[in-house]
């Protein structure tokens, strides 16, 4: 299944080749439970970015390795290359278009202690078989 999304405004634009029903990761670190993140993470051939990448910003803290991406007009980040998953996408759940959704499992994970928990979502981002 295609699921399409993007940002508020429209200029940042992309697809995902996932399932129709969905698992994904509530985290509760600062940046997530502030932004209401909801990751789907995917491999990165699962991933298309529709529109143009100049219309992306980035932002990186901590270790450097996670790359936020954003949209430079309205400063939504629909989709991100992850630390856990950097051979991947970690897409928000709520900037994916509904229609194509059958279902959602939204799991727990502890991102306020990641070094103790973030082994657990490594291998999200690799081709399924």
């Amino acid at each position: 299944m295609v699921h399409q999304g993007g940002c508020h405004c429209g200029q940042v634009r992309f697809a995902v080749r996932v399932p129709a029903a969905l698992r994904v990761q509530r985290c509760n670190c600062s940046v997530c439970r502030m932004t209401g993140f909801l990751h789907l993470i995917v491999p990165a051939s699962c991933f298309t970015l529709l529109s143009d990448a100049a219309a992306l910003s980035e932002y990186r803290f901590n270790t450097g390795v996670a790359r936020h991406l954003f949209c430079r007009h309205c400063g939504i980040k629909s989709f991100y290359v992850p630390r856990s998953n950097p051979d991947g996408y970690s897409v928000n759940l709520n900037c994916l278009a509904s229609a194509t959704i059958a279902s959602v499992e939204i799991e727990d994970f502890d991102g306020q202690n990641w070094e103790q928990h973030g082994a657990s979502l490594a291998g999200l981002s690799r081709d399924a078989p």
